[in-house]
């Protein structure tokens, strides 16, 4: 099989607008389908140990389904994924209200979000694979976020079998930003198995605490000791089992990981194994924390723990801790930052 990009009438939006999906397709038979709502990742296809090709990622068959019941599936997370307390920050000297949708919180982006953007798409080929340039436009002051800003994420699938999601956005004038991409992963291709079988390693000495709303306390906790070690390899089911506080708020892992800083470099922060299928995830990323879900909260036709959400970005509520590693974005310097998604059998 050749690589390839393809494209399709997906479906039409209640406001009539028409939905195209893109599919990308390396040598190796891997294909990755991409609609310009959201820039969903709505089908992952991978091969297991018997070179079975099957949808590792959670998604719906239809339009209708993301615009209504979507709990962000596969789509590009944006202006701020994850959580900003009370919809509120400041930024020189300027306090902003954001939509509260969360509670009385801020989460993912608001009521309208990037989740819910059509996109521009561009088709590029290259000589690293093919790939998808999805461009949006967020106008000054939308979903209360200051400045009008400029966003790319390309996706590219390599001829190595990895997914590289590129992100690049600048502003005309100060705001806070943090892009990420919330695909469900399950790498049984089942998704009616819930992945308590995967294991994962985390490359985190470190997460944030969050209080009852999932708010980050301010307190970074150390993983040793705690269910939340993934240092060394370990059963996401056995983990999620043990007792402790923070899994009991989040009813199991939704928090965000602390990285280590290595500015505009890719490092390996995660991997996820599913032993029955020998398929295997790696993560690479710049970004400085990375959000687990066990995709705790799941109704039918899903089922609760079905997936599992490596959210690569910024600390959420990063505008209101002054100790967490800045989101302010500025017009003089364009955001950057990367995630590649590799994948194997074992």
């Amino acid at each position: 099989m050749n690589p390839k990009i393809t494209s399709d009438y997906f479906g039409k939006l209640k406001n009539g607008q028409a939905v195209k999906a893109y599919t990308l397709s390396n040598h190796n038979g891997l294909e990755v389908e991409v609609l310009n709502y959201g820039g969903i990742i709505r089908r992952l296809s991978l091969p297991d140990r018997e070179k079975q090709l099957e949808n590792c990622v959670l998604g719906f068959d239809n339009l209708r389904d993301y615009e209504e019941k979507s709990p962000y599936f596969g789509a590009l997370i944006g202006r701020y994924g994850n959580r900003i307390a009370h919809g509120k920050f400041s930024l020189d000297g300027t306090t902003y209200t954001l939509a509260q949708n969360h509670g009385e919180h801020h989460l993912h982006g608001g009521e309208k979000g990037f989740h819910k953007a059509i996109w521009t798409v561009q088709e590029d080929i290259t000589k690293e694979g093919v790939g998808l340039i999805l461009t949006h436009i967020s106008p000054h002051m939308e979903e209360g976020y200051p400045g009008k800003l400029t966003t790319q994420v390309t996706y590219r699938l390599t001829e190595q079998n990895t997914l590289m999601v590129d992100y690049l956005a600048h502003t005309d004038r100060p705001t806070v930003l943090n892009l990420t991409q919330h695909s469900y992963f399950n790498l049984s291709g089942n998704p009616q198995q819930d992945c308590l079988d995967h294991q994962l390693a985390i490359q985190a000495k470190h997460f944030l605490a969050v209080d009852k709303n999932m708010i980050p306390s301010g307190e970074m906790i150390a993983v040793k000791n705690t269910p939340f070690d993934f240092t060394t390899t370990q059963d996401i089911g056995s983990a999620i089992k043990q007792s402790h506080e923070q899994l009991t708020k989040g009813n199991g892992f939704d928090h965000c990981y602390c990285l280590a800083l290595e500015t505009n470099r890719l490092k390996r922060v995660a991997a996820l194994y599913h032993p029955q299928s020998g398929r295997k995830m790696q993560v690479h990323t710049t970004s400085p924390g990375m959000q687990l879900y066990t995709a705790n909260h799941l109704e039918a036709p899903f089922v609760a723990y079905g997936a599992v959400c490596l959210e690569t970005q910024a600390y959420p509520d990063s505008p209101n801790q002054s100790h967490f590693p800045s989101t302010v974005l500025r017009p003089e310097v364009p955001f950057k930052s990367s995630t590649h998604f590799h994948f194997s059998i074992d």
